[in-house]
């Protein structure tokens, strides 16, 4: 029974757990690793696989999968950088037309919402699998990306719109506060509102939640737009940071988030995980991600490594899902 005990608890913890053995075992592998400028470098890194997270941690836990949120990234970043660089003027009438830096941000973030409610759409109305509705996306949003931008960065956003990637607030960097906000309004909608009590039940078991005369669309298609709504936020953060909006973007991104939300524990299968357990999985990630450059990697070594660790989490989640 104690043992019993002791392999639960090692299982509940075993996210921090790997988590302090990494940088354990960093510390010792570089002199660089513990250092102030290298964990702000850390925390800038993952603010934007964490604001993606938090959305596709609560489609996984409606037992759904989103893989258009690197190509979703890209097309409102390039929607917010155009909103801001547009501007005409009317002669006639002396009137200067324009966005504002707040207009272009809600631009590109309803965009967001917009491609991730049409997912939802897709797969709640079409009886689209998930994985293919959002695979498409993947391509549509790229396509509309290139089509938007002609294939050219859009650059030259100005101050105001750097400051979200690149400033410091009450010395810590933007985007970090930016990802603290998404994450504690995560938290209270997944742990107390019944939005997040739907979530889990319809990932749980969909038909018994449908039964109990849940929504299970109307549902389905508020987390997807949810999730096209980070991956917008993240967009603007990226956009911000380079103070250009890059065609190719968000490229690789959603392995990132997937790979979070699993070694956070999030079940694959939904009804199971923790936005916290999703923002641990992100610290592994952008922390794995650090050393490995720090240690002078190569970057095709990087990718198998990840993967091997992704193929891991999934294995250990198998496994504990068979105990319980």
């Amino acid at each position: 029974m104690k043992t019993k005990y002791i392999n639960q608890s090692l299982l509940k913890f075993q996210s921090i757990i790997a988590l302090l053995l990494m940088c354990v075992a960093l510390s010792f592998l570089s002199d660089r690793f513990l250092t102030a400028d290298n964990a702000w470098n850390v925390m800038r890194q993952i603010s934007v696989n964490v604001v993606i997270s938090v959305g596709m941690t609560m489609v996984i836990l409606t037992g759904g999968i989103d893989l258009s949120v690197g190509s979703v990234l890209a097309i409102c970043g390039a929607v917010t950088a155009s909103m801001l660089k547009f501007s005409a003027d009317i002669t006639g009438l002396n009137l200067h037309i324009g966005f504002t830096l707040f207009g272009s941000l809600a631009g590109g973030i309803i965009v967001g919402a917009a491609l991730g409610w049409f997912n939802g759409f897709t797969i709640t109305r079409l009886k689209v699998p998930p994985f293919v509705a959002t695979l498409a996306m993947l391509t549509i949003a790229r396509g509309l990306t290139m089509l938007w931008t002609g294939g050219f960065p859009i650059t030259g956003l100005g101050k105001a719109m750097a400051y979200i990637g690149t400033g410091w607030f009450l010395g810590i960097p933007m985007p970090v506060w930016i990802s603290v906000i998404v994450v504690l309004v995560a938290v209270i909608i997944t742990n107390k509102t019944k939005l997040g009590r739907y979530i889990y039940a319809i990932g749980g078991n969909e038909k018994a939640a449908e039964l109990s005369g849940l929504k299970i669309r109307k549902i389905k298609l508020i987390v997807y737009s949810i999730a096209g709504s980070m991956a917008a936020v993240g967009g603007i953060i990226v956009t911000s940071r380079l103070d250009s909006a890059q065609p190719n973007a968000g490229m690789g991104f959603e392995l990132d988030s997937i790979a979070a939300v699993v070694i956070g524990g999030t079940s694959l299968s939904g009804g199971k995980g923790t936005i916290m357990g999703t923002v641990q999985g992100a610290l592994i990630i952008g922390i794995l991600n650090n050393g490995l450059v720090l240690l002078n990697v190569s970057p095709f070594w990087q990718q198998v490594i990840k993967g091997f660790v992704i193929l891991l989490a999934v294995v250990i989640e198998k496994f504990n899902k068979h105990e319980d």
